[in-house]
């Protein structure tokens, strides 16, 4: 078969990746791909937001299966253009992927089906949210109600950070349409956790959960990144955590769905906090994580294209599915300056020195006159596996060493919070 994977960073890179080892798969195409899916796949010059020309490649090429990486083309209806001209295709609807691109949506329908989450007050102004906050006891979050590309939620400790929000929402107009409502949530005490469950919109299977880290620096400081490393299965999810994340909010969320009409297709991401073995909801995503791909992908035993098929045709049920038991962990190298000022176009060297045994996705690359350069915030995850966590952890960080561009930047910390929970 022929398929098809929409993105360009180092999750689409880590989907290339699993299916490439597919024996029914003989052509993989990725657009627009990166220099590391250029590796397995043809790339192909075509951006994530142009929908009738993706329809119009599939149709020509023949494409059996397409599997959309970002939340962007899931947003402006790619899943339905596909379904209407008879294209099989990974994903959400537009009006199901609703659960990531409106906060507000989500929050709605987990309050009608009784779904744990924070409680919230919805903003539609400055003077809304001036009013909510007044005297609230501090912490609790902000978040606009829209895509901000993982930086919509703000964590407000005190005052200055109220100011700051106020300033960066409504003077500042940082987040643009995205904040056009906002909500006001409470804090969530407990430890998070990313649950993927993938769905043909009745029935779904689970991977392994993940642990992400979110600030640019050691020790979780710094600014929210899109995510600086993670690691799969994170102990933290017990069979218990587990079993209620199925019962409490995976299932009543796809049953929910389906009673509002909406049947929910594709990977639900499940940001959820754990206290005492019980889930709230943080968010849904409705894509991969990334660099949570990194780590879940290259644990899946079964064939990729048995899950990701039995999805789109609405038969995951009948479908093989397996995990590996290992441990996995990644680390992101970044451009220096990321998430904000950084520089592009720094030449990489050392992909060849390192271990076969370690996988490196690709995400900010592209490939200059035979060279391999940096080409946005987050360059490279490396991902290394094994029996036992903290040798895949080290193996990671051995590994990254091999690796050099000019102001290469990474946490050294990656999995420490799993290592503790296992002392």
């Amino acid at each position: 078969m022929k398929v098809l994977v929409i993105g360009n960073g180092g999750r689409e890179h880590a989907l290339v990746e699993a299916i490439s080892v597919s024996p029914r798969v003989r052509k993989i195409y990725c657009a627009p791909g990166n220099a590391g899916t250029a590796q397995k796949a043809e790339n192909i010059n075509l951006q994530v937001y142009n929908v009738s020309g993706l329809v119009k490649f599939a149709h020509e090429q023949e494409i059996d299966l397409t599997v959309v990486g970002p939340e962007i083309p899931l947003m402006i209806g790619i899943v339905d253009e596909f379904q209407k001209n008879g294209l099989t295709i990974f994903g959400p609807t537009a009006a199901a992927a609703r659960l990531e691109t409106s906060k507000i949506f989500a929050k709605q329908i987990m309050q009608k089906y009784g779904i744990p989450t924070a409680n919230f007050v919805l903003c539609e102004n400055r003077s809304d949210l001036i009013v909510a906050t007044a005297g609230k006891a501090f912490p609790y979050v902000i978040k606009v109600d829209g895509l901000a590309a993982g930086k919509g939620a703000l964590v407000i400790l005190n005052a200055t950070d109220l100011a700051n929000a106020i300033h960066e929402i409504y003077d500042e107009d940082k987040f643009g349409e995205a904040a056009s409502q906002v909500l006001v949530e409470d804090f969530l005490e407990g430890e998070e956790l990313s649950v993927f469950a993938i769905s043909d919109g009745k029935n779904f299977q689970l991977l392994h959960a993940a642990q992400d880290h979110k600030r640019a620096f050691d020790g979780d400081k710094g600014p929210n990144t899109g995510g600086m490393g993670a690691y799969a299965p994170a102990p933290l999810a017990t069979p218990v955590v587990l079993e209620n994340a199925r019962q409490m909010i995976i299932k009543p969320m796809l049953d929910g769905m389906l009673k509002e009409g909406i049947p929910y297709t594709g990977v639900l991401y499940c940001g959820l906090m754990i206290k005492d073995d019980l889930p709230s909801v943080v968010e849904f995503n409705v894509r991969f994580g990334d660099p949570e791909a990194q780590v879940i992908l290259p644990l899946l035993e079964s064939d990729i294209i048995e899950i990701l098929e039995g999805s789109a045709r609405k038969n995951i049920a009948s479908r093989s599915f397996k995990l590996k038991y290992q441990n996995a962990c990644t680390v992101v190298l970044a451009s220096g300056g990321y998430p904000d000022h950084y520089e592009k176009g720094k030449e990489i060297t050392g992909l060849e020195r390192v271990s076969r045994e370690v996988c490196v996705f690709h995400a900010g690359t592209r490939q200059e006159a035979g060279k391999i350069v940096t080409s946005g915030g987050r360059v490279l995850a490396v991902t290394a596996m094994d029996p036992e966590l903290p040798a895949a952890i080290q193996k990671a960080y051995t590994e990254i060493e091999k690796i050099n561009f000019d102001n290469k930047h990474y946490r050294t910390d990656i999995g420490q919070k799993a290592l503790i929970r296992m002392k």
